[in-house]
């Protein structure tokens, strides 16, 4: 549903928002960034409450949420598993309708993709989905803005992702950078290949946009003349017996001199951190003149705010 409003929505995945939306919540983030650093910020949330529930820990997530609610006027509870009845049995959808009668807003980190569709399908307020085992929409909106910052548009980049093609972040920006107009490419190896209906989804973004949309194994074919080289873990959360294995498998698609000098001369490289420096992305890159890494992650709170105000 496209409009000038978001308030009432759910935020669960990409496909949440249209493209026009995205473009509302980016210029909204940016805006917010300009008041931020200006002293300027309202304050559109005062006295609002967000629900802020982890299954998995997190730096970035708690808090550029935490901060960004406090910004915006509202007060942020921070709930672990072991802090709410989830970790003794109860139903996420019956957290749900209890948590939604006391806040405003939830916003939930999750194992389960699953879980955050329990969220939104039985709260009386927005869900927004701090990350899942299948999307990251949060992130990729802040990428999605540090891209229009670093490049000053979106549409006809091409941006590849290089490593796990399943990993959430592969996903979430498969979906939003084929929505805003970009070429996408994932550099993956055979077995790890994005989820089927995501890549369907996005290739139908990416065809009625009429650009590229492509899943290689040779990584340095993948980063050929790309404006944007992006990675993450090679073992996420809840994948670390899998550590050792995957390093071997992933080794050949590290982001690191020889593979950024394949993209073009002004390319920027982006991780969604933590970053594994020595693994899928060396000190020299992550450290160098291509890396954005810092900035993205603090747009993570500008966009977020902006979320946050949209929607509740």
């Amino acid at each position: 549903m496209a409009g000038k409003s978001l308030k009432g929505r759910h935020l669960t995945g990409m496909t949440d928002l249209s493209a026009a939306e995205v473009t509302l919540v980016l210029k909204t983030a940016m805006r917010m960034k300009k008041s931020h650093y200006a002293g300027t910020q309202k304050l559109p949330l005062k006295n609002r409450v967000l629900a802020m529930i982890f299954q998995k820990p997190s730096t970035r997530t708690r808090v550029s949420f935490e901060a960004g609610i406090a910004q915006l006027g509202g007060v942020g509870i921070y709930l672990s598993a072991g802090d709410m009845q989830l970790g003794r049995g109860e139903t996420v959808a019956d957290t749900a309708r209890v948590i939604s009668r006391y806040v405003d807003c939830i916003m939930a980190r999750v194992f389960s993709h699953d879980d955050i569709i329990a969220l939104a399908g039985n709260s009386r307020v927005p869900v927004i989905n701090g990350l899942s085992d299948l999307e990251h929409p949060c992130q990729v909106l802040a990428d999605l803005q540090t891209i229009l910052e670093k490049k000053g548009r979106l549409a006809g980049l091409k941006l590849a992702y290089v490593g796990d093609g399943a990993n959430n972040m592969a996903h979430s920006l498969m979906v939003g950078c084929a929505m805003m107009g970009m070429h996408v490419t994932v550099g993956t190896p055979k077995g790890h290949d994005p989820n089927s209906d995501i890549v369907k989804k996005a290739a139908a973004f990416a065809k009625k946009n009429r650009k590229k949309l492509e899943v290689l194994r040779d990584p340095l074919e993948a980063v050929a003349g790309a404006d944007i080289i992006y990675t993450d873990v090679w073992a996420s959360m809840g994948q670390e017996k899998e550590h050792a294995k995957r390093v071997r498998i992933f080794k050949p698609y590290q982001v690191n001199s020889k593979l950024v000098a394949k993209a073009r001369k002004n390319a920027i490289v982006m991780h969604c951190l933590p970053a594994h420096r020595g693994e899928e992305i060396t000190d020299d890159v992550v450290d160098g003149s291509h890396s954005v890494v810092f900035d993205q992650a603090e747009n993570r709170l500008h966009v977020q705010k902006a979320i946050m105000a949209l929607v509740v």
